[in-house]
């Protein structure tokens, strides 16, 4: 049963708008949970996310999109939509050799703290195929090389469309997706990468900050463009370093802080809580 609708929208700031949204609630007898608005004054641009129940709405459900559209978004025109919940997204799972973000999701939904559905997992390698079998979901291995990687791209997205797949997360997974299979899902694949990059490329980048003496160890989880990890950041995160610490004891903590940042980019994305505008995004 649908409870509660959520609206994301954005558009150039102008006189009115929050008048005519609020009134829009009112005057349909929204009982509103929250509400959160920003404007970025550098570009004179407007952001807003409204919850609110449905129980009571004057506005049939089905009718809610139409309604908006019409009275509030044509007028200023906004790029906007309206999420009904409850609703379960489907996700796809991606993972190549590094468990640390794959296991720690899994355990997420496996104790329902997240209402998603992870309907297949992809992996160029075979390593987590038991672990996919633990939890019961189907696990398809593509390996990939500069030969074979655009067919082997095709049949994931045929996967994915035949899944019916809403997001796409990569929990460490080492292959760099083309402009192509990206323009399948706009701001709907989830990367996760250490803070290493860029300062510190490379094959054994935490070695490169240790020698370095670096003072901190951090993650960005951001969406996947065809920018490589240059994408809008959804969320970051650091953890001090000290000069005790060890090569090993750095990604530890490299380890566990791109788990806490990956969980909450994910957070945030399967609740609506991120608007992506130009390079950026505003998370409510």
């Amino acid at each position: 049963m649908i409870e509660k609708a959520i609206l994301l929208a954005h558009c150039p700031s102008q006189e009115g708008i929050m008048f005519d949204i609020t009134d829009f609630l009112y005057k349909n007898n929204a009982a509103v949970i929250r509400l959160d608005q920003h404007i970025d004054e550098d570009s004179n641009h407007f952001f807003i996310r409204a919850e609110w129940k449905l129980d009571d709405f004057a506005i049939p459900t089905p009718k809610v999109k139409e309604f908006f559209k019409t009275l509030v978004a044509d007028k200023y025109q906004m790029k906007w939509h309206i999420h009904f919940q409850p609703n379960t997204p489907k996700v796809a799972l991606f993972v190549s050799k590094y468990g640390h973000c794959f296991y720690d999701i899994l355990s997420r939904v496996d104790n329902k703290e997240w209402n998603i559905e992870i309907p297949l997992i992809i992996s160029n390698h075979e390593k987590f195929r038991p672990a996919a079998e633990k939890f019961n979901i189907p696990y398809y291995c593509f390996p990939k090389n500069a030969e074979n990687k655009a067919q082997q791209e095709k049949e994931e997205l045929a996967l994915l469309a035949d899944h019916d797949i809403d997001l796409v997360i990569l929990a460490r997974y080492m292959q760099i997706l083309s402009q192509d299979f990206i323009s399948h899902y706009p701001d709907k694949i989830i990367n996760i990468h250490h803070s290493s990059l860029p300062a510190f490329p490379g094959s054994n980048p935490y070695k490169s900050a240790y020698i370095r003496g670096v003072k901190f160890m951090g993650a960005t989880a951001h969406y996947v463009t065809e920018d490589l990890d240059a994408g809008p950041i959804i969320n970051q995160n650091v953890v001090p370093i000290s000069h005790r610490e060890s090569i090993s004891e750095m990604k530890r903590k490299g380890k566990d802080i791109e788990k806490v940042v990956l969980a909450e980019a994910i957070w945030a994305h399967i609740n609506h809580r991120v608007l992506v505008y130009k390079n950026k995004t505003v998370v409510f």
